[in-house]
Order: structure tokens, then sequence, then C-alpha cells
């Protein structure tokens, strides 16, 4: 009798964990029968998947900080590749961190074990050569940005644009009065949201300049509400002790991260992920990011693209502001909020920007189309 299929998943931080629930949902509505072990979070453990590593012991970012992990980052991925020889998955499902999975990916091929990669590696952005290693470990690359599609074909990687599962993952629109009442603020005030990112690093590195920029801006708008969405990473105090002295006190909400930008009359978010949810929000945000010297250094060097956020790369334009490094000040911050948030030409064609973005990545459904994808790498089904 042949076993049910058993699939590998591999995923790293919260938003990898996300769409990964996502996809094994999907997988199990089609087929029941299927198995799953591997990598992830709190998300994929409530879907069934039984977790041998924790996603968080890999999710570091920046080379100063990814070099003390190092010896714990490989003794997991020979520990994924071992679990992996024991056990013959029919396919395995890799979902984005790149430096990790690519790695596990070239033992995975010497095993004979078909890849899906779902969130592609941003090379398009740099490090395009790794494209070639892509064309020979990948069986399949399943993308959630439009134009990543005929980038791989062109290199003869089979490769299929899924869609957006952000699209999906945040609320259907909603005035920001109708967020402020969900979320239990104060439905007249004037709101700041504050994504300073899931990284104690971007904590350190991002927070302070964003409540400075809030204390001069609420100078200028007496009883300005600023809230700060705390991702599951990052303990409330290390938040809290980053606005003690600012005469500020901020209301501190549980993730929710694209109801508080909801809820906002402007936001100021750290690059990433967030920022992509933060203009499906359609409302003006500020893009801020600030590495350690020699990680921007390193990063300048090989970044191939005009922009760093997600939202301006898609819309082909400047649509919001990116203040990088040295930029990324109190004062510039709070100058780049004051232009977008009143009604005016700037705010508009922010709002249009965005709206122009949002209809780039398409429909909803992006788990379901990756889910079809995948099941077309295993066996077929015996009659």
């Amino acid at each position: 009798m042949t076993h049910p299929p058993r699939i590998l998943v591999v995923a790293g931080e919260a938003s990898g964990d996300s769409h990964a629930a996502e996809l094994v949902a999907a997988l199990q509505a089609r087929r029941p029968d299927l198995t799953f072990f591997g990598m992830g979070g709190s998300r994929l453990a409530a879907r069934g998947v039984e977790l041998l590593f924790d996603a968080r012991e890999v999710s570091v970012m920046g080379i100063t900080e990814v070099l003390p992990r190092i010896p714990r980052i490989l003794q997991i991925m020979k520990g994924l590749a071992q679990a992996a020889a024991e056990r013959r998955p029919d396919v395995a499902i890799l979902v984005d961190i790149p430096d990790f999975n690519l790695r596990l990916a070239e033992k995975l091929k010497a095993l004979g074990v078909p890849v899906a990669y779902y969130v592609s590696p941003m090379i398009w952005a740099w490090r395009r050569g790794r494209v070639r290693t892509i064309k020979r470990l990948v069986d399949r690359m399943l993308c959630i940005l439009p134009f990543e599609e005929d980038f791989y074909r062109d290199a003869g990687v089979s490769a299929r644009y899924v869609g957006s599962p952000v699209v999906e993952q945040v609320p259907a629109p909603a005035t920001p009065t109708e967020f402020r009442e969900r979320l239990g603020l104060n439905r007249d005030a004037p709101t700041l949201a504050l994504l300073p990112g899931s990284r104690m690093s971007e904590i350190r590195r991002l927070l302070p300049s964003m409540v400075d920029a809030a204390k001069r801006l609420s100078a200028e708008r007496p009883g300005l509400q600023v809230v700060v969405p705390v991702a599951p990473t990052i303990p409330r105090e290390e938040v809290v002790s980053r606005f003690e002295g600012s005469g500020l006190s901020p209301v501190l909400v549980e993730g929710r991260a694209p109801e508080v930008v909801g809820a906002s009359d402007a936001a100021v978010v750290a690059s990433g992920t967030a920022v992509l949810e933060a203009g499906l929000m359609q409302r003006p945000l500020v893009v801020v990011y600030r590495v350690s010297l020699i990680s921007y250094l390193v990063g300048r060097l090989m970044l191939k693209v005009a922009f760093v956020s997600l939202v301006n790369l898609l819309a082909g334009r400047r649509v919001v502001p990116e203040l990088l490094q040295g930029e990324m000040t109190p004062e510039r911050i709070a100058e780049e909020v004051r232009r977008v948030w009143t009604p005016g030409a700037p705010r508009d064609e922010m709002l249009k920007g965005l709206a122009e973005m949002r209809g780039r990545l398409g429909e909803t459904g992006a788990a379901t189309r990756a889910a079809e994808a995948v099941l077309e790498l295993l066996p077929p089904r015996p009659v």
C-alpha cells in the first residue's frame, strides 16, 4: 500500500508563515489525504503541519545580525535535509527566505524531491545571477508580483504569476472612522500610524526617529492619536520604552497592521511586506528604512532597481516617498507626512498612484492558484 503523499513545507518569518498556511489550507481542501511537515510558525502549526523547527530561529536580517546565528541556521538546514532523506516527500514547498531555501533546494534536488518555490526571491532587484541556480533547482516558481513571471520565463525557469496573497489578507475598504471604531480608538482624533517592523533590529534602528517625528507632528495637531501595531515577535515593553520622555502616549494594537493603517490619516511604514499591505489600504504613507552601514553599502552595490518599496516598484514610479539611511531623520519624516496629511494635490496624486498599483495585482485567489500548480508536481493519484 502506498503512503499518503507527503509534502515538506519550509517558511521563514511571519508573512511567509501566513502565505504558506493559506497554501496548505488550499491543498488540504483539494487533497485531504496530504500530510505536511517542515519549518514554520504558529499559522502553519494551526493547519496541522508537523513543525520540526520554529521559523523564528532563522528570521534574522542584515550581515551583522546573521553572523552569530550561522551555526544554528546550518544545523536546522541539515535537520530538514535529513528529515527529507528519511521521509522522502513527494514535493517540497519552499516559501521566501532565499539564502536558506536555495541552499536547502540544492540538498532536495540531490534527493530527487521536486521543488515548488512560493514568493520569489527578489533576484530581479539584486543578485540576478541567482536565476541560473533557480533554473537548476526549482521545478516551479510561483510568483506573487506580476512582472516576475516574464523575468523568469526569459531565463528559462518554469514560472507562474499566481496573484498576490496580500490582496486578500488586507481587510475590505472602509472609512478611517469605521477602522477606529473596530480598534477601540478615538473616532474623531487625528490619527498617525507608526509601523516600525517585526524584528528587534528594526525597532532599535527605526522607532526612535519615528517617535521623534510623531512628537513634532503632535505639536501641530492637538490630540494626535499615535497608533502602533506590535508584531508577535516584539515584546510590548520594547515599543513602550522608546516613547518614554516623548510626551506621547501611543495606543498599542496586537498585530492588525493593515487595520491600523486603515484607521489613520497617514502612516510611517518600515520598508518590507508591510508597505504593500499599507498601500493596499489606500492611505497616504511614508516609507522609511535604515540598516547597519556595512549592510547598506553591500546592498547599494548589488541593488539593480530604482526603488526599495514594492508600492513604487509595482507602480513603476515614485508614488510614495522613501527615506533611507541618513535621509530618515525626524524632520524629513514629519515633513513628508505633513505634505500628504490634508486634502490637496500631493495627497490626491499619492492616492491615485496607490489605486493604480492595486489594479496591477489582479484578482484574489493566489493560494488556490498556487495549490493547483503544486498538485501538478505530485505523482498521479492511484486509481
